[in-house]
């Protein structure tokens, strides 16, 4: 059984791997300046050049990259390659309709892939496994993440996407299934199923779960694991780096492997930009060491965590982050899907309400449940009991367009949901999401 996928820089020693990264860090700072206008205005704008940039010790030099800048570059805008020379997208939902394209060339998808592929094999995975992955597929990068690794691992690889779940759990037992990728909340929810069923955990031939792109605590965790009989490993990506496998729980289960041969974190004050120490909480940032088609420098995750460099079991060298403890905007993770309350908004004011409205967010039996009250105008409140839930419908589908989930939608009266003389309350978040 393989423990690493590839040894050489799973193990890498920190001298290694910091000759790795500076390498890196040189060729793409020249490769973005040439070939993306874009951040070569930002680093004009800053005084920064190419030669100014030695090696990973000078990445605090460079410009930031946000959402924002995404979503005002759409779709071209940040492209370091030629069009001929990208073989795929993939997108994440917009706050405010207009998505965020992240481009990958062969080479790109094949590094995406190995990144993955590390991430099975730290959680036990080999060429004699049977990998089910319920992540969806299309353009959420989960699926076709997922889907590549099992396949460098040499897997056999039931690409199932997500939903259908009694199709899901006929396969899992009939083809033997032994590694699950998912959400933890689908994870949670095939468990239950299995349970109704009669299905005890010893009756099935699980044995690791990868689990991500949505918040999930140890607790959950410790649920999962007894439902499935089975060690649940959390993987940690975003569509615009790449996908999931950026960094990657291992045997320890004490944090996410950052693969640092292709990826560069650091932690910020999220209100100056000012770089943190190791061990501090912050926002973090990543830098994109070698992808080509979109080579994101310094981007603003915007998710709060802290990273440590310790000595791990598992003999893997590359430095580790926490499970993410928040977010430094207004980003909700609904099962899985990426939602702003602004987003919400836009759909309001579009379908002629008003913008008082309130999104209350809460888990039931491990799944996310979304709720959004909206408060009518005394010209659109009706006594009819049909009329109101035709239109709450309406308004649901609307929603579901825009954000690709769909909430349950409440009408209420007038004057109902609470004022506030300070900032509006618009979220109210009733999960536990970390311990």
């Amino acid at each position: 059984m393989p423990k690493y996928f590839q040894p050489e820089i799973e193990t890498a020693s920190r001298e290694q791997l910091l000759e790795i990264q500076n390498r890196k860090i040189v060729e793409q700072v020249r490769h973005v300046y040439d070939h993306v206008p874009y951040y070569r205005a930002l680093m004009q704008q800053k005084g920064v050049t190419p030669e100014d940039i030695h090696g990973v010790e000078d990445i605090h030099l460079l410009p930031f990259l946000t959402k924002a800048d995404l979503r005002d570059s759409y779709p071209y805008g940040l492209l370091g390659a030629d069009l001929k020379d990208c073989v795929r997208i993939h997108s994440t939902s917009g706050t405010t309709g207009k998505r965020v394209v992240a481009f990958y060339t062969k080479e790109d998808v094949d590094l995406w892939e190995d990144c993955c592929a590390r991430a099975i094999v730290a959680a036990g995975g080999s060429d004699e496994d049977v990998c089910q992955v319920c992540y969806g597929y299309g353009l959420f990068t989960g699926g076709f993440g997922l889907h590549g690794g099992a396949h460098k691992v040499g897997c056999l690889t039931l690409p199932m996407s997500s939903g259908n779940t009694a199709r899901q759990i006929q396969f899992m037992m009939d083809l033997h299934s032994t590694i699950l990728c998912c959400t933890p909340s689908y994870a949670a929810y095939i468990g239950e199923s299995l349970a109704e069923q009669g299905i005890r955990p010893e009756d099935n031939c699980l044995k690791a779960g990868i689990f991500g792109a949505e918040p999930w605590t140890e607790e959950m965790r410790r649920s999962i694991e007894q439902s499935l009989g089975i060690h649940a490993y959390d993987i940690y990506g975003l569509t615009e780096l790449g996908g999931p496998g950026v960094a990657f729980e291992c045997e320890a289960q004490s944090g996410m492997h950052i693969n640092e041969d292709h990826f560069y974190a650091e932690i910020i004050d999220p209100d100056t930009g000012e770089v943190l120490p190791e061990g501090e909480k912050g926002e973090l940032v990543f830098t994109s060491l070698d992808k080509r088609a979109f080579p994101l420098l310094r981007y603003r995750t915007r998710d709060i965590c802290m990273l440590k460099r310790e000595q791990c079991p598992c003999g893997r060298t590359h430095i580790k982050m926490c499970k993410p403890m928040g977010r430094s905007d207004d980003m909700l993770i609904i099962r899985g899907v990426n939602v702003f309350p602004s987003q919400i908004e836009a759909v309001l004011l579009s379908e002629g309400y008003s913008p008082n409205y309130q999104i209350v967010v809460d888990r039931v039996n491990n799944t996310d449940t979304f709720d959004v009250n909206v408060e009518l105008t005394a010209g659109q409140f009706s006594d009819k009991v049909s009329e109101t839930q035709a239109r709450e419908k309406a308004l649901e589908a609307a929603l579901r367009t825009m954000l690709g989930i769909g909430p349950k939608v409440h009408l209420v009266t007038p004057q109902t949901i609470a004022r506030s003389e300070g900032k509006a309350v618009r979220v109210i978040d009733r999960r536990k999401l970390h311990d």
